[in-house]
């Protein structure tokens, strides 16, 4: 999992920085087809903007939070991505038990 790390109108510190990594790569446990994360910090008039991009195989899920403090935003965008992370692999999972059974009807069908 590569990540990118982007701060938009303001210098991070390195303690923002490495927060946001930590809490960022603690998503691997949720799903591990996780290619790309691309992290960018913003400051929009007095909104602290965390905007969080994973892409995963065959989609990019994005996810924009904001609040009055950088590190809350992080959490925030952090626990909404880890919700989309569990309904994507839901999805993927059943797609995946589908094809296997039609797979498996079909060879049935033939023999």
């Amino acid at each position: 999992m590569r990540i990118t790390f982007t701060a938009r109108h303001f210098k991070t510190s390195a303690r923002l920085k490495t927060f946001a990594e930590e809490k960022v790569k603690k998503l691997k446990k949720y799903y591990d087809g996780i290619l790309d994360i691309e992290i960018i910090l913003d400051y929009i008039k007095q909104q602290q903007v965390a905007e969080i991009i994973a892409k995963v195989y065959g989609t990019r899920l994005t996810v924009v939070e904001k609040s009055e403090d950088m590190y809350k935003s992080i959490d925030l965008a952090v626990e909404k991505l880890e919700r989309q992370l569990k309904k994507y692999k839901g999805k993927m999972r059943h797609f995946e038990n589908e094809r296997i059974t039609q797979a498996f009807e079909k060879n049935e069908i033939e023999s």
